[in-house]
């Protein structure tokens, strides 16, 4: 399921890459379901109960940081979204080996 959403969101973020900078309505869209994405998983990996090592649920905490930083650099149009893209298919990557593994 998480496999899916992540693909789903890179795909919008893909997309809002692709057109042009003054269709500002889509690519905002696109930032703003990716940054919920991250702030979700943020809170849930913030939540004693998750069972996820602690390690990792700090890394994907920070990373929920950085990708609500630099979205909003996006958003001033200061940065491009091909990093935020490239997170969220690293993410996708460990996902499905650890689906494989299972």
């Amino acid at each position: 399921m998480e496999y899916r959403l992540f693909g789903q969101v890179t795909r919008a973020l893909m997309d809002a890459s692709a057109l042009d900078e003054n269709e500002i309505a889509k690519r905002m869209d696109a930032l703003d379901w990716n940054r919920r994405l991250w702030s979700t998983l943020a809170s849930d990996c913030a939540d004693e109960q998750n069972s996820l090592p602690g390690p990792l649920r700090a890394s994907m905490i920070s990373l929920s940081l950085w990708v609500n930083k630099h979205t909003s650099a996006v958003m001033r149009r200061e940065e491009t979204i091909e990093p935020l893209i490239e997170i969220n298919r690293i993410i996708m990557q460990g996902l499905a080996s650890q689906q494989q593994a299972a």
